[in-house]
């Protein structure tokens, strides 16, 4: 075993395929496909399963990851201190639902560093998803919210995948509104009072069942509905169609500007809004630092955090 093929490993899983990975490392995929299979064997276990579909990490996988990266982290800062070689490139990947407050804690995390070079990822995509980043390492933290109606279902699955849920912050639902819509003045809204507005809701694939839903109360039944990508197109038709949309509540008006505004919702249900994990995994310095500027930011919008 080499630190090379751990190395190896660890891009192969950064990247989602050993092609793309093979690519970046500048070798061949026939090259770097021996690599791993040479270290299965000399280690007699099963790193990656090998579908149609592509490549993902074994229960046996995730575990020797795991120590992979400590090893390469602690190789790093050996040669930092008696080599004088320069800081390695900071890592970090972030799946989540589509939250202001998830983009700001991350601008934070990477204004604060003091670093030559990082290569961070952000990706704001659907529930599912989420979970299968995490599961198959392509992302350390996943950020989605838990309520009364999708709690079993998702804990379901996140128990089947090694993964733990940490709470954050319990959010009392809001709607996302133009600032120049009909209801804008309103201290509180009802779904009724939104009746004839149209209902933004992202999108989620194949997955598209109500408990996989980023909007809460996804079962409540709505005239007019629009199914969405990604935030900026939500946004845009917030505006031009005073459309609304049900989320956290918690906005930023220094990424989103002041033409959006956040009104309560009349509902008695909540929104537990945490971090998806691999259970045996712990989390890189980079990993860290962001959970904290999550935090700093929750506490900022007013909300407790959770312990």
């Amino acid at each position: 075993m080499t630190l090379q093929q751990l190395r190896y490993v660890i891009k192969i899983v950064e990247c989602g395929s050993i092609t793309e990975a093979a690519r970046r490392l500048f070798i061949s995929q026939p090259t770097l496909s021996t690599a791993v299979k040479e270290l299965e064997a000399e280690l007699g276990i099963e790193i990656f399963y090998r579908t149609p579909k592509g490549i993902s990490l074994s229960a046996d996988g995730t575990e020797f990851l795991s120590y992979a990266r400590q090893i390469i982290e602690q190789t790093q800062l050996l040669e930092q201190r008696y080599t004088n070689k320069k800081p390695s490139r900071q890592l970090c990947s972030v799946s989540t639902q589509h939250y202001a407050f998830a983009v700001n804690a991350f601008v934070n995390l990477i204004s604060s560093l003091e670093a030559d070079e990082y290569e961070f990822t952000l990706r704001e995509t659907r529930t599912y998803e989420i979970i299968e980043d995490v599961a198959n390492m392509r992302s350390e933290i996943g950020i989605l919210y838990l309520s009364s109606f999708n709690e079993k279902v998702l804990k379901k699955l996140l128990k089947e995948n090694a993964l733990r849920f940490t709470p954050l912050f319990d959010a009392i639902p809001h709607v996302f509104i133009h600032s120049g819509h009909p209801l804008a003045g309103r201290k509180q809204v009802a779904l009724e009072d939104l009746d004839d507005y149209p209902f933004l809701a992202f999108e989620q694939g194949t997955f598209n069942s109500f408990y996989f839903s980023e909007e809460i109360l996804s079962t409540a039944p709505h005239k007019k509905t629009i199914h969405v990508s990604d935030r900026a197109t939500l946004f845009n038709l917030l505006i031009g169609l005073n459309g609304y949309t049900i989320c956290t509540g918690v906005l930023n008006s220094d990424l989103n500007g002041d033409n959006i505004v956040s009104v309560k919702l009349e509902t008695d249900e909540r929104m537990k809004v945490g971090l998806i994990s691999h259970e045996k995994v712990p989390f890189s310095a980079s990993a860290s630092r962001y959970i904290e500027e999550l935090k700093t930011l929750i506490t900022e919008y007013g909300y407790s955090c959770c312990d």
